[in-house]
């Protein structure tokens, strides 16, 4: 490739398609920095940002996660979590060499523009990012980032959004009296965001529901010895639960045939089924009416926003900061760290993680 840089362009309308292209170096215009990519993580939670890359109505707008890196003629740049180097600086406050941890596009550099920039970082100020959930355009500086350890690097892209994800997954149950239920189904569970919400809930003081996680038959036994969860069962064991167990279902994945099974064998002992994500992008969503309560969706950006309100953002950096930590301490045993370097391991690293190939038990980090 040019001295540009590669990203891939995705098809908006087929994500299937994607190649790995030269990408272009136009001149900063002020308030810009250019950066590149240190690391970012390939995950199952980088796949459902494809999938809902056109508008769905998860932002209250007519705009989806395509929106944050390109415009709407162009083919879409797939969001990743990452660290990135400052390389060139038109604005004020941020300087050659700063490091930041944030949401970057899929490819080895990226330009962003810059706005109230400070000790802590910046806000991405671009104009079709500012309708955007502010959760996704801050940009923290690595030093100023309370609960980074250098030992923890590589988990930082892999783990810290999926976790947050489950922390609030957990913190929302807490908030609802665990709507009723005295078990939580946690589909998908070797997944990383199930994982962080098996980990928050088992952390939890006091009664809680017992957690019981849903995986393949032949990841039940190793998922178990992990002891996240209370119980681990097959998906093709959900029927040998009691059915009169007031019970809650949160599905990672957005299997349909998984979520069918659990809503007609609980019917309205069922008494909540939250959606996550949408790695099992090709499976059957299972929209058609179920037994039990409507499903509803989980949008950890909002619920941010919930806690950010309620307790402020100290209180809320602080609650995350001390979940995290704990975390690190064992995710090392939870998942292994797969470095792979350069475009074209990049563009093999999204196939994979497309096709439901990935090895659930390593965490995928591409260095550009």
């Amino acid at each position: 490739m040019s001295a540009a840089g590669w990203a891939i362009d995705i098809d908006r309308d087929d994500i299937t398609q994607a190649n790995l292209v030269s990408d272009s170096d136009a001149p900063l215009a002020p308030g810009q920095v250019r950066v590149h990519l240190d690391s970012y993580a390939m995950t199952a939670n980088n796949i459902t940002y494809a999938v809902f890359g056109k508008p769905a109505g998860l932002f209250g707008n007519d705009q989806g996660y395509w929106d944050f890196f390109a415009e709407r003629d162009e083919a879409g740049r797939l969001p990743v979590w990452g660290f990135a180097t400052v390389t060139e600086s038109a604005a004020e406050g941020v300087s050659v060499g700063d490091r930041f941890y944030g949401y970057y596009p899929m490819a080895e550099t990226a330009v962003l523009a810059v706005g109230k920039a400070g000790p802590g970082g910046f806000t991405d100020v671009t104009p079709r990012r500012t309708t955007l959930p502010p959760i996704y355009n801050n940009y923290q500086r690595i030093e100023a980032l309370p609960d980074y350890r250098a030992a923890d690097h590589d988990y930082w892209p892999v783990f810290r959004p999926l976790f947050l994800t489950g922390w609030l997954i957990a913190d929302q149950f807490e908030d609802e009296s665990d709507y009723g239920a005295d078990q939580i189904l946690i589909a998908s569970a070797s997944s990383k965001t199930a994982i962080g919400l098996g980990f928050a809930l088992a952390r939890r003081a006091g009664h809680r529901p017992e957690t019981i996680g849903l995986t393949s038959k032949a990841n039940v036994a190793d998922l178990d010895a992990q002891r996240i969860y209370d119980r681990v069962i097959a998906y093709d064991d959900i029927l040998t639960l009691n059915p009169a167990t007031p019970s809650a279902l949160v599905d990672m994945a957005g299997n349909g045939a998984v979520t069918r099974a659990v809503h007609s064998h609980f019917g309205n002992n069922l008494k909540a089924s939250i959606i996550v994500g949408k790695s099992h992008w090709d499976a059957d969503a299972g929209q058609a009416a179920l037994p039990g309560p409507e499903r509803q969706g989980f949008f950890a950006p909002g619920r941010s926003q919930k806690r950010i309100v309620d307790w402020g953002g100290a209180a809320f950096g602080q609650k995350i900061a001390e979940a995290w930590l704990a975390f690190m301490d064992v995710a090392p045993r939870l998942t292994s760290v797969d470095k792979r370097s350069g475009g074209d391991a990049a563009l093999a690293a999204y196939r994979e993680m497309l096709s439901g190939q990935a090895d659930p038990k390593k965490g995928i980090v591409v260095v550009p």
